[in-house]
């Protein structure tokens, strides 16, 4: 297997474990702090201010915050040839 191919394994199991720490973490929030209000996704979605969708709310943010610089890289990496000297 090629080093490449581990690579990816790696970011990609890395971005879902923080993704998932997100979603927990949004959870945790919603079940012990009393009084919040519905976060608001993307300031347009209002998720209700229960367990699930804090950790929808979470999870959604940081898939989105480090999903986009994700595929610009990959984007750029695949685009761009190769420099041999």
């Amino acid at each position: 297997m090629s080093s490449n191919v581990r690579g990816q394994r790696f970011v990609i199991g890395l971005y879902a474990a923080l993704v998932t720490v997100a979603g927990v973490a949004g959870f945790l929030t919603g079940t012990f702090v009393s009084g919040l209000r519905p976060p608001k996704f993307l300031f347009l979605v209002a998720f209700p201010a229960t367990p699930l969708g804090f950790a929808a709310y979470g999870a959604l943010t940081i898939a989105l915050v480090l999903g986009i610089p994700l595929l610009l890289v990959v984007y750029v990496s695949s685009e761009i040839d190769d420099v041999t000297e």
